[in-house]
């Protein structure tokens, strides 16, 4: 019998999922956010996205109109190219909180032929309902694996993922009690477990500690953004040693302005040669790239990239730099079909 990968469509052979983009958000809002309506900040806070005022919005990530990605018309129109470009899946990490819409997914997957995989779970702590503080840690366990297993209620589509699971630096005690409880539910299911790590060198290092202390599977785990959080190849590979996936998944961002903490943002050639470099230390089968598109300005209407980057121009840069076709498809295909089956 075929091993399956659970998509808001229902299982799907792993043999079709095709190359898979691992870190994506086809609908997302982040405008939820307590600390962002109580403190509006920039220029162009409630503008929209004009030509005029583009590059500042995009730089700053403070417009309450590029945050929000709620219009599944846009996702069906972004993402069906991908099909032609070679992409048959595409992993959908937003989990509750910020925006989440499993119809809304769904939708797309049909209109598309696009396989999507749903994330359950919840973000950082600006984003967690005030629901949390009492919820308790072994109810958001039974949260978790109810969605993994039976599905969104009253939707009934299931996560295939668990995550993204947020995390600041420090974490927050609320931000380390979710991490525990997502990582208690991959025990149970199996499913993988995405991490959002502070923006520290220390954090995902952190991050996986408490995954094991709670007895998750380190090897069932994404660190998403090792792009924006680790510099030192020796900090990737002693990582990478731990077992768990290390996610490039920040491809078309080249923004030396990334966050308010000073970060050298590597442009897309730095990244794939970081990327060489953990391949040549024998860690191939612990990468994972993608785009982390969540806000408009990255889309192709708004004058982003759109989700398309990566078969269009970043798989012929790595031919550039030399990536074969198999290795291309370790990093597409077999990875990916590897971290979403187990």
């Amino acid at each position: 019998m075929s091993v399956v990968v659970q998509t808001v469509g229902g299982p799907v052979p792993v043999e079709r999922l095709g190359r898979t983009l691992t870190h994506e958000h086809l609908l997302i809002d982040r405008t939820h956010s307590p600390r962002i309506r109580a403190n509006p900040s920039g220029p162009h806070i409630g503008d929209p996205i004009r030509l005029d005022n583009y590059y500042e919005i995009r730089r700053d990530h403070a417009n309450f109109e590029d945050l929000r990605l709620t219009s599944v018309a846009d996702a069906i129109a972004e993402i069906t190219p991908l099909q032609a470009a070679g992409i048959g899946t595409v992993v959908d990490v937003t989990p509750s909180g910020i925006g989440r819409d499993p119809l809304g997914l769904l939708a797309i997957a049909q209109a598309t032929d696009v396989n999507v995989v749903m994330g359950c779970g919840y973000y950082v702590d600006q984003f967690h309902p005030a629901s949390l503080d009492t919820l308790g840690e072994d109810a958001i366990v039974d949260e978790i694996l109810a969605e993994v297993t039976y599905g969104v209620a009253p939707t009934r589509i299931r996560a295939g993922v668990i995550g993204e699971i947020g995390l600041g630096w420090p974490p927050s005690p609320r931000e380390i009690s979710v991490l525990q409880a997502a990582a208690r539910a991959q025990r149970a299911s199996g499913v993988a477990l995405v991490i959002h790590p502070g923006r520290a060198p220390e954090a995902p290092f952190q991050c996986l500690e408490i995954v094991a202390r709670v007895g998750g599977d380190r090897t069932r785990c994404v660190i998403s953004h090792v792009d924006r959080t680790l510099f030192d190849l020796r900090d990737m590979c002693r990582l990478a040693d731990i077992g768990c996936y290390l996610s490039f998944d920040l491809f078309g961002v080249e923004n030396s302005y990334y966050a308010p903490a000073p970060i050298d943002m590597p442009n897309d050639a730095m990244r794939i040669d970081h990327i060489r470099q953990l391949f040549a230390a024998g860690f191939k089968r612990s990468v994972l790239i993608s785009q982390d598109i969540c806000v408009k300005s990255r889309l192709a209407k708004y004058g982003g990239e759109g989700y398309a980057h990566i078969p269009q121009r970043v798989v012929p840069l790595f031919r550039r730099k030399g990536f074969s076709d198999e290795e291309l498809d370790q990093l597409l295909v077999r990875n990916p079909a590897a971290m979403l089956t187990g």
